[in-house]
């Protein structure tokens, strides 16, 4: 996919983008947040948003992925604490865990004057202005959504969202000290041979993962997505962000804004019953 014009990205105003470092999330937890922020957005209720965190251990199927893409079969998920979680974003199966940078994306489109694949571009421009700002040459691929080292045959990063009411959620996933051997779960992307790559092997670095490379990588993503939004950024952003203060603010904002976004339109977005998919 061919990197966006400005013209593709900027919105009608420079309305501001609000970041969130959340460090270690479980994934459900942060699931059911997205879910409010999104009613909020849609109420009007509060500004654009992204949440930069990390997870522990989970697989991920998006709506119309094939569950045969994941490799291991139940027990080995099981012995390893890995669940497998069917959600209503796009794109293939992906893993998150330790190490991997994860943001969500929550913006209103039409306030930006987007459409879809003008938001999956700015993605994509933030993931590949992340991996510079990291020491890391990264591109698009034409037709594959995400980002790519090489010749294009190494993933560095996932993109995968989802529109409801207008509203953007999920976003993407960005290898830093991943664990690699993880990767071997699954068919990336649901493409076969592909191979996982993350900043630290193409740094030729031995590492483990740590929740603190994954911070400054997500302040390098916060600041290169509202670049391609050409958008302010406000939010405290890694090393000077407090993850428990943060998700604190975040749900003082939700609570002053809970009356008015229960009556929204987005109200029943939430997963009402998340689906755990098995091999």
């Amino acid at each position: 996919m061919e990197a966006s014009t400005p013209d593709e990205t900027r919105g009608t105003a420079a309305q501001p983008l609000t970041a969130w470092w959340l460090g270690r999330t479980a994934y459900r937890d942060a699931w059911q947040l997205q879910h409010r922020l999104v009613a909020a957005r849609v109420a009007g209720l509060i500004g654009d948003q992204v949440l930069l965190l990390e997870h522990e251990p989970v697989l991920t199927l998006g709506r119309h992925s094939d569950p045969s893409h994941v490799i291991a079969g139940p027990a080995e998920l099981e012995n390893r604490h890995i669940e497998l979680i069917r959600t209503e974003r796009g794109g293939e199966v992906t893993y998150h865990g330790p190490g991997q940078l994860t943001a969500y994306v929550i913006v209103k489109l039409a306030d930006r004057g987007l459409l879809i694949r003008p938001l999956v571009r700015a993605l994509e421009a933030g993931l590949v202005g992340a991996c510079a700002s990291l020491g890391v040459e990264a591109a698009p691929r034409v037709g594959y959504p995400g980002c790519w080292c090489g010749d294009g045959t190494r993933k560095i990063g996932a993109v995968g969202v989802r529109i409801e009411h207008g509203v953007s959620y999920h976003g993407i996933a960005l290898n830093v000290t991943v664990a690699l051997r993880d990767f071997e779960l699954i068919d990336a992307c649901g493409i076969p041979g592909v191979a996982s790559t993350s900043i630290a092997r193409e740094l030729g670095r031995a590492s483990e993962p740590t929740t603190e490379s994954v911070a400054r990588a997500a302040a390098a993503f916060a600041v290169a997505l509202a670049g391609a939004f050409d958008a302010p950024l406000d939010g405290v952003l890694p090393p000077l962000a407090d993850p428990r203060a943060a998700r604190a603010e975040l749900e003082a904002l939700l609570a002053a804004d809970a009356p008015a976004a229960s009556a929204g339109p987005a109200a029943s977005a939430g997963p009402a019953a998340p689906t755990v998919a098995r091999r």
